[in-house]
């Protein structure tokens, strides 16, 4: 949320400096239940004092960000905490000094994640130059700046990369090799990541000082030239990867496939993620498993589901019948006055763990009864006389409950 010098969040939640958490998050409640646009509809002035409690609530409810704000005197992203510590030190080091002033000076180029200036070209020069973090460097000692400076030259690592790969039912299952196509960022083979060509030159913008003057009212900031980043010299950016030092390459990648790996687990392969600028080490390459699926088998973990069809014969007198399993045909003993939906468990039958060495999940079957089809009359009267014999009403309990 860009923000500004000219606002006091104290006294727009109308607490103390001195409030503590518990404090803030109540006077914001109360400001929030009057001021809140579905309380007051179609009313500007109401909508803008709720924007300026949210603000100030954004701010001072976050611990680091309400340290930054009173240590600098307003608070923006692109201010980190050593930043303003290090200007709160100086301010406390120059008591005898008139203090700063911000009257007059535009940061509208430094809101939250902002870079340079639209429009300008790689940083070049620009209104707005740099971060609040290279204009404050200006104010500290010339052994901060060059620290800061070195620190931004040193190798950076490469960011990691994420990627869902569809592997088959079998493959998560009995293990094997997948592949999948990943776009990363390479170091440039032409510049070998230096992202210039040619000798070194002056920098025009410093004329070779590496240090340009940037005015805010009544201020003068010394900030390191953004064009040669206070170095002085410049040199063409590279032809081949315009001056980023990296290039975009699409790549097959092979990985392979533990037996019994889930859907939804991740694999990392290290390094193969983008490439790191200056000698940096690449990052890793996250694959997210995503199994496909099965017409029968259904899989919850290391267990195996499957719906199983039987007789009434099958049901009431109980008998073995062969069932599919993932590793071929099984027998499965069905109980005498098996009811359909009963679920039945065969274990050890199930998908091997890729976490825990020699254990197998189980497989669960469901029975269902299959009622026939009375197609002579033969049947239907073995059907009729098997109702006498039988005559006990599978409702009663469900009437009994009313």
């Amino acid at each position: 949320m860009p923000t500004t010098q000219n606002k006091d969040y104290y006294g727009t939640l109308g607490i103390k400096k001195t409030a503590s958490a518990d404090e803030i998050r109540k006077a914001f409640r109360k400001l929030a239940r009057k001021y809140h646009p579905d309380v007051n509809p179609n009313d500007k002035k109401a909508e803008e004092k709720f924007k300026e409690i949210s603000e100030a609530n954004d701010v001072l409810s976050d611990d680091k960000k309400r340290k930054i704000y009173d240590q600098v005197g307003f608070y923006s992203d692109q201010i980190d905490p050593a930043t303003a510590e290090a200007y709160a030190r100086q301010q406390a080091n120059a008591r005898n000094a008139p203090p700063v002033d911000f009257g007059g000076f535009d940061f509208s180029g430094f809101g939250a994640g902002q870079g340079p200036a639209a429009g300008s070209q790689g940083g070049q020069g620009s209104a707005s130059w740099g971060s609040f973090r290279d204009i404050f460097s200006g104010i500290f000692t010339g052994n901060e700046q060059n620290a800061q400076q070195r620190r931004a030259r040193g190798p950076e690592p490469g960011t990691d990369l994420e990627y869902q790969a569809p592997v088959d039912f079998w493959t998560a299952i009995r293990g094997g090799n997948a592949r999948i196509e990943i776009h990363r960022q390479e170091v440039c083979p032409t510049c070998h990541g230096q992202a210039s060509s040619g000798a070194p030159m002056p920098c025009p913008e410093c004329s070779g000082t590496g240090q340009v003057t940037q005015m805010g009212g009544r201020m003068k900031f010394n900030i390191p030239c953004p064009r040669c980043g206070g170095s002085g010299r410049i040199t063409n950016a590279c032809p081949t990867c315009h001056g980023e030092g990296l290039v975009h390459r699409t790549e097959s990648i092979e990985f392979r496939i533990k037996a019994g790996t889930r859907d939804g687990q991740r694999i990392r392969l290290q390094g193969k993620g983008n490439a790191g600028l200056n000698g940096g080490t690449p990052g890793d390459l996250y694959v997210i498993v995503r199994t496909g699926s099965h017409p029968v088998f259904t899989r919850a973990g290391d267990d195996i589901h499957l719906n199983v069809p039987i007789t009434i014969a099958e049901a009431a007198l109980g008998a073995k019948v062969d069932v599919p399993t993932i590793d071929g045909r099984a027998q499965l003993r069905i109980p005498p006055g098996t009811q359909s939906g009963q679920k039945l468990r065969m274990r050890e039958r199930g998908v091997e763990s890729a976490v825990n060495a020699g254990q197998r999940g189980d497989e669960i079957v469901t029975v269902e009864v299959v009622v026939p089809q009375l197609n002579d009359e033969r049947s239907r009267e073995i059907m009729r006389e098997f109702a006498k014999l039988n005559n006990q009403d599978p409702r009663v309990t469900l009437f009994d409950k009313l």
